[in-house]
């Protein structure tokens, strides 16, 4: 495994790059548009354009891979993204910023089809579990890093921007310089989103609720954290724990679901998280330590509905629909991206800073009500016959699903096991 991870180097390096920046940039700009007192409202209709460019990539992006190959397509994303990001203190203006949101989640969307389609080609029966645990670890321990980059620099001035289209820039050396052979993209199937519904709404339910708490926190947190007067630093440091909380918080889960009924597991963390959220929302940020322990849990349980979802869906699903399934899970989240930073900026405007954990509260209350719902009027699933649960990222592409273990309909062929064996020898 570890001369796996080592062949990998170039891959791994262009993500802690790639996602450190993009986090970075997130963060600084949420940061930003509260210096220039733009309205939360306002502030969410131009950062939700990221997950509509976000989405958009995720549908198109391949067609682009295809035609001239994956180091050009990842060198022109690449090169967008960094100039939409030189690009934002030229002009501070929201329709402008809106733009520039759209092409970068479009960009970004695309490198990492690029990204994860190596990783997923570098994937055997033998390694595939190891190799998604890494990559999901490096990529929440990068967007965490990235948070704490805000600290350098001002915010109101040109120098975090061209930080955040330095690291942008910098993850094009690695995979540039990498002699692993391109891998075949194909185009990858979906269910449609009413015939998945059907077959496991409280999966669909969690996806796309899922979208619309993540989204909405990504957007607005550094929003929230500003408005409730926290300085810079606590600021990047409040949106890193969360993101760490994340990642930690999936693993005991885990564990949870695959001895109990993941639809109870699911209930009991929607009320959780809205318990948290809740909290949030009438205790406010008088005690820093009370807040971010409050945030980190709600982070960690809301993240933790995905993979949640993911297992439930696969449950009911033939192996050779997995994939198809974790397709369309993907698109409903990314629909509850778009949602969320727009209802929830509303709430903020009508509510003050609040506003965006009690609504999340709402959601999770919702969630939790479906999910009742389905226990008492459809039939379990019984516990041996689960699916081993996986920690899921919804951060990601469709590529990435073919990395899952559960995914039984992954054969490889003696060409392509020999010739891993081929890299690792060169590699070791």
């Amino acid at each position: 495994m570890t001369r796996m991870v080592t062949s990998l180097s170039a891959l791994i390096l262009s993500i802690v790059l790639l996602v450190s920046g993009n986090a970075f940039l997130m963060t600084l700009l949420g940061i930003r548009l509260s210096i220039e007192s733009v309205p939360p409202d306002v502030i969410g209709w131009v950062l939700v354009c990221y997950s509509i460019g976000f989405v958009l990539g995720t549908l198109y992006v391949q067609k682009i891979i295809t035609r001239v190959g994956h180091i050009r397509a990842f060198a022109v994303f690449a090169a967008v993204a960094a100039v939409a990001s030189l690009m934002y203190p030229m002009a501070v203006s929201m329709v402008f910023w809106a733009f520039l949101r759209a092409v970068s989640g479009f960009s970004i969307a695309g490198v990492l089809v690029v990204i994860e389609s190596w990783f997923s080609s570098r994937a055997t029966n033998a390694n595939r579990g190891a190799l998604f645990a890494v990559y999901q670890i490096v990529f929440y321990l990068s967007a965490a890093g990235g948070q704490l980059v805000v600290n350098i620099g001002d915010p109101s001035n040109f120098m975090p921007f061209s930080i955040a289209a330095m690291l942008l820039v910098l993850a094009l050396i690695p995979l540039s310089l990498t002699r692993m052979e391109a891998p075949l993209i194909e185009q990858a199937e979906r269910l449609s989103f009413f015939t998945l519904a059907r077959e496991s709404f409280t999966g669909v339910s969690g996806a796309l609720i899922c979208g619309v708490l993540i989204g909405s926190f990504y957007a607005l947190g550094p929003v929230y954290a500003t408005m409730v007067g926290l300085d810079v630093a606590r600021t990047s440091t409040f949106m890193a724990s969360a993101i760490v909380a994340a990642m930690i918080v999936a693993w005991p889960l885990g564990r949870l679901c695959d001895r109990f009924d993941r639809r109870r597991v699911m209930f009991w963390i929607a009320l959780a998280a809205a318990t948290s959220a809740g909290l949030v929302g009438v205790l406010g940020a008088e005690t820093l330590w009370l807040l971010t322990i409050l945030v980190g849990l709600f982070t960690g349980l809301s993240a933790a509905l995905y993979p949640v979802a993911v297992a439930i869906t696969n449950d009911r699903m033939e192996s050779n629909r997995i994939v198809a399934a974790s397709a369309t899970l993907l698109l409903s989240y990314g629909i509850g991206s778009v949602i969320g930073p727009i209802v929830m900026a509303e709430l903020v405007s009508q509510l003050g800073p609040r506003g965006l954990f009690l609504g999340n509260a709402g959601f999770l209350v919702v969630l939790a009500v479906i999910t009742s719902y389905r226990i008492s009027h459809t039939d379990d699933v019984a516990v041996e016959d689960q699916e081993h649960f996986v920690p899921a990222m919804p951060e990601s592409s469709v590529v990435l699903t073919e990395m899952d273990p559960r995914n039984e309909s992954f054969h490889e062929s003696p060409e392509v096991v020999e010739m891993h064996e081929e890299e690792l020898r060169q590699a070791g």
